[in-house]
Formats: C-alpha cells, sequence, structure tokens
C-alpha cells in the first residue's frame, strides 16, 4: 500500500476510537452524576502505527490484502479499573450492547500468561458510517485494574528495547512484579467497600463545595461582599475538617442568602 492509501484505509479505524472513547467516558460520566459507582476509571484508545502494522503483519505472515480481515487489534480501546471484579461488570456491559458484535473474548486474568501478563481483551466488528457508506472495522478492548496496566506498560518498553526477546533475569523479576500487582489487586478488593465509602463521601463534599463557591461569588456580583465575605471564611474554616452536613448548612445558608436578595 502507498502512503496515501494507507491514510485512506485507516480513516474507519482513526474514527471508530473517537467514537468508541465518547461512548464509553460517557457511561463512566453519566453514573457519576447520578451519584453511582462507576466500574470504568478511565478510558484511552489509539490506532496502531503503520510501522506496527506492517510489523505484525509480518510476524504473522498476514498478506496486505487481508490485514482488514485478520488483524483485530488496529483500532485498541483500554478500559481502567479500579478493582478486578469491575472488569467483569465492564465486560458484561460491552455483552449488553447493540452497536456492536462481540466475535471472541479473551480472558488472560484467569488464564494469565507465562509472562505475568492479565487482562481480559474482547474483539468486536464495529460499525462506522463513512461518506461513501457504512463500513465495518474489527476492534479490540483491553480491559484490566489499574496495577495491570502499569505492569503491561512496564513489560511493552522492555520488549521493545530487547526485541520481543527480553533476558531471562529480566523475564523472572517481572514476573514477580506481576504477581506482586495482582497481590495487590486482591488486597484492595479486601477494603473495597472501605475505599468506596471514602470517595463517595470525596465526591459529595466536592459537589457541596462547588455549590457554596458558585454561591458566593454571586453574592459578590451582586455588591453584597461583607456576606460574601462571611460565607467564605466559614468555608474555609470547614475545607480541612469540615463533616458533610455541615458543609450542606453552609450551602442551604448561602441559598437562602441568594433567595433574599433575588427576590428584592
Amino acid at each position: 500500500m502507498a502512503v496515501v492509501e494507507w491514510k485512506k484505509f485507516l480513516i474507519p479505524y482513526e474514527q471508530a476510537v473517537e467514537e468508541l472513547k465518547v461512548k464509553f467516558r460517557s457511561i463512566r460520566r453519566e453514573l457519576r452524576r447520578k451519584n453511582e459507582y462507576s466500574p470504568i476509571e478511565f478510558v484511552t484508545a489509539r490506532v496502531k502505527e503503520v510501522s506496527s502494522i506492517l510489523e505484525k503483519a509480518n510476524k504473522f505472515d498476514i498478506p496486505l490484502e487481508r490485514i482488514a480481515y485478520e488483524m483485530e487489534d488496529i483500532a485498541g480501546v483500554r478500559i481502567m479499573c479500579q478493582f478486578v471484579d469491575d472488569i467483569d461488570t465492564v465486560v458484561e456491559l460491552i455483552r449488553q450492547r447493540k452497536d456492536m458484535q462481540i466475535i471472541y473474548e479473551k480472558d488472560y486474568i484467569t488464564n494469565v500468561k507465562s509472562s505475568g501478563y492479565r487482562s481480559y481483551h474482547i474483539i468486536i466488528k464495529y460499525p462506522v458510517n463513512m461518506v461513501d457508506g457504512p463500513t465495518e472495522i474489527l476492534a479490540e478492548f483491553q480491559i484490566r485494574t489499574l496495577a495491570m496496566n502499569f505492569w503491561a506498560t512496564v513489560e511493552h518498553s522492555l520488549n521493545y528495547k530487547y526485541k520481543h526477546d527480553i533476558p531471562i533475569d529480566v523475564k523472572s523479576k517481572l514476573k514477580n512484579a506481576a504477581d506482586a500487582a495482582f497481590k495487590l489487586d486482591e488486597q484492595m478488593m479486601d477494603i473495597k467497600d472501605e475505599i468506596k465509602d471514602a470517595q463517595k463521601l470525596f465526591e459529595v463534599k466536592s459537589s457541596l463545595v462547588t455549590g457554596i463557591v458558585e454561591n458566593i461569588l454571586t453574592l459578590s456580583s451582586l455588591g453584597k461582599i461583607s456576606e460574601a465575605s462571611r460565607f467564605s471564611e466559614q468555608l474555609n474554616k470547614l475545607l480541612e475538617v469540615g463533616e458533610a452536613y455541615e458543609l450542606n448548612s453552609l450551602l442551604q445558608e448561602t441559598k437562602k442568602a441568594l433567595d433574599k436578595y433575588n427576590k428584592n
């Protein structure tokens, strides 16, 4: 393929990863706005570089004219989770979607690779609406925890450095690190409820503080400087050690003050 053909060839893949990023980030945003726990921590996506496509095609003897049908990870979406059991939840979310077709799944969490690699892969067929009409591309989801992702990133860098021939001693240390990372994931599962409660409390407090600050700024814009200053002082005292109910009380006070001046 010539350079111009490669650019044309990759257009639907580039469009697909942008759409998929938006869709799965929107799930996270929707759940957070409803004050519900999101199994999705963050989402990244990429389209393989041409050099990587050619290298893989050469490695697996994939003819150039068959790349679109046989290379499954030209478009890649990575979904990171906080906890191991969040992965199952995300997998189920993907299974339930009507805008993509699952081709097959690869569970490298239950069936850990000899290197220590852990992740859950889902290969999908995804329809993209192009100017010339709809086309379908293959894409790969990788769902993993933050710890798994950190380890996989390190392994990828080492594979690049050693051209996929990592020295035995480094491999051994890498495998030990993978086991340690998974042990960390297991320990985090033991205190998952505590962590979720803490995160929810933080989000509640953040929302209350945002509301208070907005009301104080509105009071200032109305020329009620002394009242805005008094509320600011109260907020500053509560920021470090204030409880949620105290912040909520202050929020209600600022609302009453605004209502009073708005009526006038």
